[in-house]
C-alpha cells in the first residue's frame, strides 16, 4: 500500500516524521497563516520531538506559527513525570521557546476529568470557530499505536469508541484504573493529514491486525483511523511490521 512506509529502526522513522512535519508544516503555513499539529504522547514519538527542536530542524519552519494541541492526556497534573504535555515541553517545547499562547494544552489542574474534557472541547471550538456539529480540522494529527491496538487514549471495549458528537471526553480505562482524556475520531478523522508512528517487535501482532487482519475495531480501536477528506501515512519500523505480508 503506498501509505505505508517502513524503516530500520527508531531513528530513521523519526527522521521521516521530522521531513513530514516540516513539509505539511510549512504548506499549511503559507495556505493558511499558521499550522495546527496534533501531538502524540507516548515512548516512540519522544525521539521526534527532541529531532524538531535539534539544530538541523529548528530553523526550518517559523515556529511562531505552529499551535500545539494534545491528541490525549493522562489525568494527572502537568508537572507529573505521567504527563504527555510534560514529556513534549522538556523535550521540544521549552527547547523552542515556545510562547504560551501557542501550546493548548488540557487543563489537568482541574480536578474533575469529566471537566477537563469539557473544557477542552470548548477551547478547541473558540480556536476554530465552529458551528455546532462541526469538527476541528487539524493540520497534522500524530498517531501512536499501543501493543493492544489503541490509539490516543481510544482503548478497545471502550464507549469513547462509538463517540460521534463530542469532540473531547473522559473515559475511565479499567485496566489502567485510571482516567484518561481524549479527542474523539470523529476529529481524527476530519484532519488534513494523519500522521502513525509504531516502533518495536512488541506492536508487530496488533500492526499486522489493524492492516490486515478483518475489521474489529472494537478489539482494535486504530482500525477506525479512516480520514474523511485527508491523507494516512502508517510509518513504522522493521520490527513492527515483521509480521506484516511482504509486498
Amino acid at each position: 500500500m503506498k501509505n505505508r512506509k517502513v524503516f530500520q529502526d527508531l531513528s530513521q522513522l523519526s527522521r521521516f516524521a521530522a521531513e513530514q512535519f516540516i513539509t505539511i508544516g510549512k504548506r499549511s503555513i503559507k495556505s493558511n497563516g499558521r499550522f495546527n499539529v496534533a501531538l502524540a504522547g507516548g515512548t516512540t514519538p519522544k525521539n521526534l520531538y527532541q529531532l524538531l527542536a535539534s539544530e538541523d530542524f529548528k530553523i526550518r519552519i517559523d515556529w511562531e506559527k505552529v499551535f500545539f494541541f494534545f491528541g490525549d492526556e493522562r489525568d494527572v497534573s502537568p508537572m507529573s513525570d505521567r504527563s504527555n504535555f510534560r514529556m513534549v515541553n522538556e523535550n521540544m517545547l521549552k527547547t523552542l521557546k515556545i510562547p504560551q499562547s501557542n501550546i493548548i494544552r488540557w487543563r489537568t489542574e482541574i480536578i474533575d476529568a469529566a471537566g477537563v474534557a469539557v473544557a477542552y472541547e470548548k477551547t478547541l471550538r473558540t480556536y476554530f470557530e465552529l458551528e455546532e456539529g462541526q469538527f476541528p480540522r487539524f493540520d497534522l494529527f500524530l498517531l501512536g499505536m499501543g501493543a493492544d491496538g489503541h490509539t490516543a487514549s481510544l482503548f478497545p471495549q471502550s464507549g469513547a469508541l462509538a463517540e460521534s458528537k463530542r469532540i473531547a471526553v473522559s473515559i475511565f480505562v479499567e485496566k489502567l484504573d485510571a482516567n484518561r482524556l481524549t479527542l474523539t475520531f470523529p476529529v481524527i478523522n476530519n484532519s488534513s493529514n494523519v500522521l502513525f508512528l509504531v516502533a518495536g517487535e512488541s506492536k508487530a501482532e496488533a500492526l499486522m491486525e489493524v492492516l490486515e487482519g478483518d475489521s474489529n475495531p472494537d478489539k482494535y480501536p486504530s482500525q477506525k483511523v479512516k480520514p474523511t477528506q485527508g491523507k494516512i501515512i502508517w510509518a513504522f519500523d522493521k520490527d513492527a511490521g515483521s509480521l506484516l505480508k511482504k509486498k
